[in-house]
């Protein structure tokens, strides 16, 4: 097995402009996540963590910096390439759910598996079993509750098998019991298959159950616990 870590992300810069006025978001921050890992980002609102997140998911290009990805290096060649990535090997869980209000909670799950041209209708079935919604397939998002909202879009995540899973406030519009719950979801998912996950909240107590806190404030690492 490569000692080498699975995502490493070197001197990420990004600014935004507001007005005249230039916001720095990213100041320079560098790391490396490794293979099977639970870390998560904390800090404030307006800290850098959700940029950062989706710098190192592939989705928003750095003005500075590099990301790689198992040996991939993201923003280098064409979007396609960088899509083909994100879809083969990542999973995106984020705090509004983005469920499609016109599909079921089985045809949701699908999506993914669809774009590779996969039909898994059988594996999103299961997929929604194992987070509880067993009974579920055929509702619509508007049937259903926060929670299992975001329980079905934790089942889209996982469909194609993603190696790592990118997580942005997923407890945010929830409730502490639901939010508890879908945290356990996603670590017994990590720790089972031996993925790695990156949790993005301003919750100190639910960032103590991953392997790594790492706190961010005005655009840099403060602090890094395992």
């Amino acid at each position: 097995m490569s000692t080498q870590p699975q995502l490493i992300a070197r001197n990420l810069y990004q600014s935004f402009k507001i007005g005249s006025h230039k916001i720095e978001v990213l100041r320079g921050i560098s790391i490396d996540i490794q293979r099977g890992e639970a870390l998560f980002l904390c800090g404030v609102s307006g800290a850098g963590k959700t940029t950062l997140l989706y710098t190192l998911a592939g989705l928003e290009r750095p003005e500075m910096g590099e990301v790689i990805f198992e040996g991939h290096t993201l923003y280098k060649k064409s979007s396609s390439a960088d899509a083909k990535v994100r879809n083969h090997k990542m999973g995106f869980v984020f705090q509004s759910y983005f469920l499609l209000p016109e599909l079921t909670a089985l045809e949701n799950v699908l999506l993914p598996s669809l774009i590779r041209n996969r039909q898994r209708a059988d594996e999103a079935a299961a997929g929604l079993e194992r987070v509880g919604l067993g009974d579920r397939l055929q509702h619509l998002p508007s049937e259903m509750s926060g929670g299992e909202q975001q329980r079905v879009a934790i089942a889209r995540a996982l469909i194609n098998d993603p190696t790592i899973i990118f997580a942005d406030e997923p407890t945010g519009n929830l409730d502490t019991a639901n939010g508890n719950a879908i945290i356990e979801l996603l670590l017994a998912w990590a720790r089972e298959k031996q993925k790695t996950l990156i949790v993005v909240t301003h919750d100190q107590r639910l960032a103590l159950r991953g392997d790594r806190r790492v706190d961010i404030r005005d655009g840099l690492i403060t602090s890094q616990n395992s």
